[in-house]
């Protein structure tokens, strides 16, 4: 058995988070498959395990964590890698991994879902949502012009927050070109040993075809 069981599903940038910090540290983790778009997190089984119903969740030994940025502030005590350098980074770290989870994350996966996934939605909502993704990719693309990751000269956690439904733009339907200083970083996140795409560390892609 794995040192960490991460329960998580392809399509699920959240649940890339804490799967990239983990592949990228080398750790002995193995994904387990959470069959969410056939409901399992609605389950009484999966609401037992987490009881905010949703992905990702990792175990390790006896703690049993859930929402990404807390599984990413615990894996850098646990494995040791990727911890702020002092206690203003820590800051730094923790005020970009909020804006990510409140200003980004919120807004880019839902509209992904609704355009992807769901197919539907009323125009007047997907409106909103782009221009709120848009408006928080400006602020990171200012963020990155002059640094090349987010809280310093190396990546972080809060790197990992933030890319974690970026590497599916066509998905999102937004051109990151309209970003350069965001797909530079992108392409650098891309280059770090051992980086891998969501669909290639995470089970459940594609997803099988309806009748």
């Amino acid at each position: 058995m794995a040192d960490y069981t991460l329960y998580c599903f392809a399509q699920s940038g959240n649940a890339y988070k804490a799967a990239l910090m983990l592949e990228l540290s080398a750790a002995d983790w193995e994904p387990r498959f959470v069959d969410f778009f056939n409901g399992e997190t609605r389950t009484p089984e999966y609401r037992a395990l987490n009881v905010m119903g949703e992905v990702p969740v990792l175990v390790h030994g006896d703690v049993k964590l859930s929402q990404s940025g807390v599984i990413l502030d615990y894996l850098t005590e646990a494995l040791g890698n990727y911890r702020p350098v002092d206690e203003a980074e820590r800051r730094e770290v923790l005020r970009w991994t909020l804006f990510d989870n409140h200003k980004l994350t919120s807004y880019v996966a839902t509209l992904r879902f609704l355009r992807t996934f769901a197919k539907s939605g009323d125009p007047a909502v997907i409106d909103f949502l782009e221009s709120r993704a848009k408006g928080s990719l400006a602020v990171l693309d200012a963020q990155l012009k002059s640094r090349d990751f987010v809280a310093g000269e190396r990546p972080t956690t809060a790197d990992f927050s933030l890319c974690g439904y970026l590497f599916w733009p066509d998905e999102i339907g937004i051109d990151l070109a309209a970003y350069p200083a965001v797909t530079a970083w992108l392409d650098r996140i891309r280059a770090l040993p051992g980086w891998k795409h969501p669909y290639d560390l995470m089970p459940g892609h594609p997803l099988p075809e309806k009748d």
